[in-house]
């Protein structure tokens, strides 16, 4: 007999590091085109797995020394290599039980929404009238918060008690009704400090203005993100100043060039498919993270602090070195 204690032992022992369960009822007043009953009618439980980030994937970028590991180990390989692996074998476990089971891994490119969740013109339509248009998007962070696993914080990134900000996620529903978790209740992760806002390289994140939703019962509440800003910082670009101004950091755009955070002349190619992280979530992920463990509520703890020296920038103003025989010092 398959029941809620069953399945966490089984998602643990194929790789998920923190598990929670929802009920589907916690979606009532869901958005159509975000709500997992469009999926599947039938699912009674919806099963969310956090995987964490090595807190060393981020060393290279906190350096300025190695930038690919965190994009490639603690971003691309997760989303698309790890997550998808650990969510599938865990699916095969529930059907062999009779239930059927969906696994939903980092979120498709297929998808009827863009990243404000509002629907995209010309892309799809729905098969009958009621349903929603293909494709759903399961939004991981709220899944994750109806499962019981942590909090939203300002930054919209999802915190834990165990690992803070640094975990990514993955969903599974099915017709199997398991025993709900509880809402996390704990001690609040995320105090206000705007770290995140502060040391963003894009100023994606508002300090004033704020997005307020309900679920299941509760208000929750978040910075109001610039999505936009957020991918060119994310891929650490920033707009030219002016038509004087040349910029060629991406390839066939004259109007971006490096921000202070990168170091590249031209943004290094993708790894993973979008694994790009050049900012390394300076703001979102390792300002917050670092505040996080300075506070003592994050249970994952180090012998040492994560911050060493002093931050870095790039100052692209500057003429650059000449490190034609450099290579091998």
């Amino acid at each position: 007999m398959i029941d809620a204690s069953l399945v966490k032992a089984q998602a643990k022992a194929l790789g998920a590091d923190i598990v929670g369960i929802a009920s589907l009822d916690r979606y009532e007043g869901a958005p159509l085109q975000m709500d997992p009953r469009q999926i599947m009618p039938e699912a009674r439980s919806l099963i969310a797995m956090g995987f964490r980030v090595m807190r060393g994937s981020l060393r290279g970028i906190e350096e300025g020394t190695f930038f690919s590991n965190y994009s490639s180990m603690g971003y691309g390989a997760l989303n698309y290599l790890y997550i998808p692996l650990t969510v599938i074998n865990l699916c095969k476990f529930i059907e062999d039980q009779g239930y059927e089971a969906v696994p939903i891994g980092h979120q498709s490119g297929w998808r009827a929404v863009d990243n404000e969740g509002r629907l995209l013109p010309g892309y799809s339509r729905a098969v009958e009238p009621g349903r929603a248009r293909p494709d759903v998007m399961i939004h991981l962070r709220i899944a994750a918060y109806l499962a019981g696993l942590g909090e939203i914080g300002y930054s919209k990134v999802f915190l834990t008690p165990e690992f803070g900000p640094r975990q990514r996620l993955g969903v599974v529903l099915t017709e199997a009704e398991l025993e709900p978790d509880p809402l996390y209740d704990g001690p609040p992760l995320c105090n206000r400090c705007l770290a995140c806002v502060e040391e963003c390289p894009g100023q994606a994140i508002s300090a004033t203005e704020t997005v307020r939703v309900q679920l299941a019962g509760r208000w929750v509440e978040w910075g109001r993100l610039d999505c936009e800003a957020c991918t060119l910082a994310f891929r650490g670009g920033a707009l030219v100043d002016g038509p004087d101004e040349v910029g060629e950091y991406f390839k066939g755009r004259k109007d971006v060039k490096p921000n202070s955070i990168s170091p590249f002349y031209k943004k290094p190619p993708n790894l993973y498919i979008t694994g790009e992280a050049v900012c390394g979530g300076r703001g979102c992920l390792r300002a917050c993270m670092i505040n996080l463990e300075a506070r003592g509520v994050v249970k994952n703890r180090f012998h040492q602090p994560f911050r060493r020296r002093k931050p870095w920038t790039v100052d692209w103003s500057a003429e650059p070195e000449d490190l034609s025989n450099d290579a091998a010092q």
